[in-house]
Formats: C-alpha cells, structure tokens, sequence
C-alpha cells in the first residue's frame, strides 16, 4: 500500500480535524518533519504480514438459492474437512459469519463488507478442524451484530425456525436456525449483548456465553474487546458441552483472555443435581414487556429443577433492572470507536490484527447509506458522544459495572446458579417491508434486558429451551460463577433428560 507524505492541503486538513492553526511556515516545517515517520511506516509496509498458516483445504463454496435456503439461514455453504480424528469426528459445524474461514466469503450481514475474502482461520476454526469436525459453510447474521432480532442483515431477513414470518432471533440468526432444522449438528455464535443465547431462546436451541476470554475471539471481527464473546450453540447440552471442550483455552493472540480456567466440560453431565441451589433473580422476571406466558413456563421449570433435587429460591437483585443503561455506553461507544471508526480493531492492545478485513472495512466510510438503520443509529449516537462528551461516560460505566459484577457475584456466594427468563418475550413478527424506523429498531433491541447484563459483567450464560407458548420456545437463562461452566452444563444437562422441553 505504501504510505505518502501528505500534501499541503491534506495535512491542513488533518490539523483542521485537531484544532490546530498553522501558518505556511509551519506546514512546510512539519512536512519536512515528516519524512522520517513515512519512511518508518514503509519499511514495516514492506514486511511479510505475521499471519498463522491455514492448515487445511477448501473451497469458496457457494450461495445456496432459495429452495436450499428457505429461513435465509445460510450465506455460504461449503465443505472444509478436519482432522482424521478427534473429539468432534463425525460433528458437522457452521460458523457464524462474523468468523474468519480463509478463502470463504464474509459479510457479517453487512453490504459494505460484501466481497471480502479472509485470508486467516479463527482459533476457533483451527480447534474445530484439528478436534476432527467438519465446516459446512457460514450463517448469515445481523448487520455488523448489531440487532437482536433476525431482520437487518443485507441479505434478508432470516426466519424463525417454528414459523415463518417470525423472527430468529439475533444477531447469531442463521446459526440458531440451522442447528434448530437440524442442518447442522452445531454452530458457532457471537455475543456482546445476548447474540447468542437470544437467538438460541427464539428457535429453542443450547446456547452458552462462556466466561469472557474462555474462548479465543482471535480471527473474529471484534464489536468492542470488552464484550466480545463467541461460543456453541447446538440441539443437545451434551454438544454443547463437547464443543465447548475444544474451543476453550489461551491461543497466545487474545488479549481478553486472562487467567483462564478450563475444565472436562463432558464430566459435568451427570444427571444428579441433588443439594444444588438455584437463585430465581426477582427482577428477571419484572422487566417492563415481560410476557406472562415466558415467566410462567420458566417458573414452571424452576419447580422442575426443584422435583430433581435442586433447592430453588427467590433472590433479589435490583441492579439487575439497571444493567441496560450500564451497558449503553460501553457498547456504544466502544463498538463505536473499536468496530466502526477503528476499521474492526481500534488500536492498544497486542491481538492478532487481520490488516485485510481493516483495509477493506475502511470502505464503510463513503457508503454509510447502505448500513442497517441499527448501525445508522449506533455509530450516530456513539460518534456525537465522543465528539461532545470525550469518553467519560464510558469510564463510569466501567466504574459502575463493577458494582453490578459484585451484586451478581453476592447472589452466586449464596446460590450455584441464578436463573430466569432468557428473553422476557418469545419469537416476534419480522417487520415488514418499509416499516418505521422506530419499529425496526424496536424489533431489534427489545429482546436483550436479562441477557446483556452479563456481557459487561463476564458471567457465563446459557439459553436452555423450557416450553412452547403460541408455537413458539420459551428459555430459562442459566447464570454461574466466572469459569464455573460446569455448574451450568449440570444442571442443564439434568434438566433436558427429564423430559421434552417441547411437551413442558
């Protein structure tokens, strides 16, 4: 690419953009200045990139048309075969498509980064193909992740996989859908603000948001490094359980992971949860559009968990009912400025960069029409913020976070696992065709207050399918300690023998 010296004009344009007043003198001064940063600049433009190699072959594969796709779940399909053997032999897998797969297309359900081509594997793809599994292609996913229904990605929307016209559930869409029809045996998803365990609630799917940094994001387009999660997403808690046991673990790139435990996920799958205590959170089932129905079948659940041995009882939280507005301005401004302005990375931290997803990224910039009206609105607001505010908002929700990390953390001193509702509402209509913007953007966030809480606060988190109501899943939320996984996969595991969730 090589970098130039700036003009004359380009550089008082970039002193306009600082505040700065310069005289012809002091141009000429700091472009003479200059010259010495450029020819730095060049000789690393001049290197190898420091990429890792991809170990096995595949194929672009192709877009499936709409009598092979009729959710619009897929975006790519195609074949990369693993390893001979391994704990996943046999395991057909498709990624969400936020998820580097070299020489696969990725859009992340964005117009603006159609065409790109990725020329790395995630960790996690490394993991999957070397444990034996196969990747079957790539789920298409909302605009940039930035919705929690199934309605803003440019390809479409996708449909909820119990009833057309309805939506999935986001922004890891395509991923739920295709596990829910059984096409794949598992997926991978992405969650900063619920996007796996919503999507997982919609089409009655497992989905697990692990402890923050369990699993490597490297070689994922990242929103916000502090919220940034990915995770498996399957039919039955025991591969949930044994997907989990692969991608888990430092890769020596991701610098969210810190002190990471891991564990033999499969061994917590006993089936007994006699003298494990669950806390039912109050405020969980209060959350202004609660649906009587959900709370009702997950209650029901709780007295299930309760015939099976477990102590169940009410607690209190009431942060909880503040959590959203904790997390609206880390979200915000960070997949602001990390995501959007910062080309998919920002800058400050020592991760694997994939310079070809920035560069092309970058492109966003002079076609800011096409995005979806959720990333209209994110990147507006997060940007008028920075410019009027600077980033003190965004350091008191910090500050404050702890604090709702701590209250969550008493509750877990008391009791194994907390639990309600992973989304206070079932599958809604998609919006139609030219609908408001308000009802777009609505359709896309009213779905997140209990699952988002825990994206800021590092808990693992999983969507568990617990009934239907009106043809559609209804979830009860897991909650445990941080790198307490285990717990979670016991009691879900319990749970999920007792009897078919779809008859609860």
């Amino acid at each position: 690419m090589a970098v130039q010296l700036p003009t004359e004009q380009q550089l008082r344009e970039v002193a306009t953009d600082v505040g700065l007043s310069l005289s012809d003198a002091d141009v000429k001064s700091f472009l003479g200045l200059m010259h010495g940063p450029v020819a730095a600049y060049n000789v690393v433009d001049a290197m190898p990139d420091n990429l890792p190699r991809v170990k096995y072959p595949r194929t672009p594969g192709y877009r499936p048309p709409p009598e092979e796709n009729k959710h619009n779940a897929w975006y790519v399909k195609t074949t990369v075969e693993g390893a001979s053997r391994g704990k996943l032999k046999g395991k057909t897998v498709v990624l969400k498509d936020n998820i580097m797969l070299a020489g696969v297309p990725m859009m992340n359900g964005a117009a603006t980064l159609e065409g790109y081509v990725p020329d790395v594997d995630a960790t996690v793809v490394q993991r999957i193909l070397d444990a034996g599994g196969t990747i079957v292609g790539k789920a298409h996913c909302e605009n940039f992740c930035l919705s929690g229904g199934s309605h803003t990605c440019a390809a479409g929307p996708v449909h909820n996989s119990h009833m057309m016209g309805y939506s999935a559930g986001g922004s890891s869409s395509g991923s739920a859908v295709l596990v829910s029809l059984g096409e794949v045996d598992m997926a991978l998803g992405g969650d900063q603000g619920g996007s796996i365990r919503m999507p997982s609630s919609f089409c009655g799917i497992y989905g697990m948001k692990p402890t923050h940094g369990l699993v490597p994001y490297t070689g994922i387009m990242p929103i916000e490094i502090y919220v940034d999660h990915t995770g498996p997403m399957t039919a039955t808690v025991s591969d949930n359980a044994l997907l989990l046991e692969v991608l888990a673990g430092p890769d020596g790139y991701d610098s969210r992971q810190i002190n990471v435990k891991t564990h033999p996920y499969t061994k917590a799958l006993q089936g007994d949860i006699k003298g494990m205590k669950i806390g039912l959170v109050t405020e969980g089932f209060q959350q202004p559009n609660a649906e009587a129905a959900v709370n009702a079948k997950v209650k029901a659940a709780a007295k299930k968990l309760e015939a099976l041995g477990a102590t169940v009882g009410e607690v209190s939280i009431p942060m909880h009912l503040a959590a959203g507005a904790i997390w609206m301005p880390i979200g915000t401004e960070g997949l602001t400025q990390t995501m959007m302005w910062g080309d998919g990375y920002g800058v400050s931290r020592p991760d694997l960069y994939v310079t070809s997803l920035m560069d092309f990224h970058r492109q966003w910039r002079h076609r800011a029409n096409e995005m979806s009206e959720t990333t209209k609105l994110f990147t507006l607001f997060g940007t008028y913020i920075r410019r009027y505010y600077g980033s003190r908002y965004y350091g008191k929700a910090m500050n404050i976070c702890r604090l709702l990390t701590a209250a969550y953390d008493r509750a877990l001193g008391e009791y194994d696992l907390l639990m309600m509702p992973t989304t206070p509402i079932k599958a809604t209509k998609l919006p139609a065709p030219g609908a408001p913007r308000e009802e777009y953007v609505e359709r896309a966030l009213d779905m997140i207050s209990n699952t988002a809480p825990f994206d800021i606060t590092h808990h693992p988190a999983m969507a568990v399918p617990c009934g239907m109501a009106d043809g559609l899943p209804v979830s009860l939320m897991l909650v445990g300690k941080h790198f307490d996984e285990p717990a979670i996969y016991k009691a879900a595991f319990a749970f999920e023998q007792a009897g078919d969730w779809k008859k609860m």
